[in-house]
């Protein structure tokens, strides 16, 4: 299987990091072909260019490789903090970069764009992971979980990716060292059995 995991965190020692670096051991583990991308060490721009929107526009080189690869993706794992109920805004620019019309989705033939668009991966699986220093409860009755929404139902659910797992993890801020040491054992073990190694 060829395995997506894409991060989205700015700073190179947060536990976001230690959550990739975890799924990225897991995938290997199970014998996987991986693409890691840490969007910020490499740089990526986020910034949509005018234009860039269009099925036909031309693309980076950068752009056209990540969308080489989640195309050909048999799952993805996401790895991000919660801002503000929404991803980072270099990953919220990945995604409008990358899930482009006829990449990740398409719309039938005759439809203008104002229809139910078609779903383009073949990812079987998708995990998100997010960190938080919300407590679950608060998150669920005060904001409604945005993210839950954001990914299951308006990103992977549109480009064709039914089987989604989403999981938080925090507050981050009061933290311990054995509670995050059974955070980074859970997305190992998600990881897993999301992706098992291939018989």
């Amino acid at each position: 299987m060829r395995i997506s995991v894409i991060l989205g965190h700015p700073r190179p020692d947060s536990f976001n990091h230690a959550l990739a670096a975890t799924a990225v051991e897991a995938t290997r583990a199970a014998g996987h072909e991986l693409r890691f991308h840490d969007l910020q060490a490499e740089g990526f721009d986020p910034v949509l260019p005018a234009g860039e929107g269009a099925s036909s526009a031309p693309v980076s080189p950068m752009i056209d490789l990540h969308c080489r690869e989640i195309v050909e993706a048999d799952g993805i794992v996401i790895v991000h903090p919660n801002w503000w109920g929404m991803p980072p805004a270099i990953l919220t620019g990945w995604i409008d970069r990358v899930l482009r019309p006829k990449v990740a989705y398409r719309f039938e033939e005759g439809d203008s764009g104002e229809g139910t668009p078609v779903g383009l991966l073949r990812a079987r699986s998708a995990v998100v992971v997010n960190t938080s220093n919300t407590l679950p409860d608060r998150e669920t009755r005060v904001f409604g979980d945005p993210l839950e929404r954001i990914w299951k139902d308006c990103i992977f659910g549109l480009c064709g990716v039914s089987n989604v797992e989403r999981q938080s993890f925090g507050p981050i801020v009061t933290s311990t060292f054995a509670e995050r040491r059974a955070w980074l054992a859970q997305v190992r073990a998600t990881v897993a059995r999301h992706f098992p190694r291939e018989r």
